[in-house]
């Protein structure tokens, strides 16, 4: 894949609360140069980033969408997550969708159940 800096993440369900996985990923994420999209309805700031409030508020290419939100949300969002064609979604823990995950595969979508955190913490990302 390109450098970091080119390659575009979307962190959906991202959140200003620390404690909160979704935030320590785009921490993390922005220290290892990623380009990063916080996506949050509340359009709250993490880390200095604007949020925006939905996927179809993104625009230009996305290399990697990382989902921190639960089956039920993102099902009802399917056609914005299929829309975005992004090249990868991760589905972290506890956001795994697999309905979701095999229409993605189907629109040609790379479908990873990983945790972000490790993947960056170890090199995989």
């Amino acid at each position: 894949m390109s450098n970091n800096s080119e390659h575009h993440v979307v962190v959906l369900g991202a959140s200003p609360k620390k404690e909160r996985y979704s935030n320590k990923a785009v921490k993390q994420l922005l220290e290892h140069g990623y380009r990063v999209t916080p996506v949050n309805p509340t359009g709250i700031e993490v880390y200095g980033l604007a949020c925006v409030r939905d996927l179809a508020s993104i625009s230009g290419p996305v290399d990697t969408l990382t989902m921190y939100v639960g089956t039920d949300r993102s099902a009802a969002m399917a056609n914005e997550i299929l829309a975005l064609q992004p090249e990868r979604i991760i589905f972290n823990p506890g956001s795994e969708n697999p309905e979701l995950a095999k229409q993605c595969a189907a629109n040609d979508i790379l479908v990873i159940n990983a945790c972000t955190l490790v993947l960056l913490g170890t090199g995989q990302f």
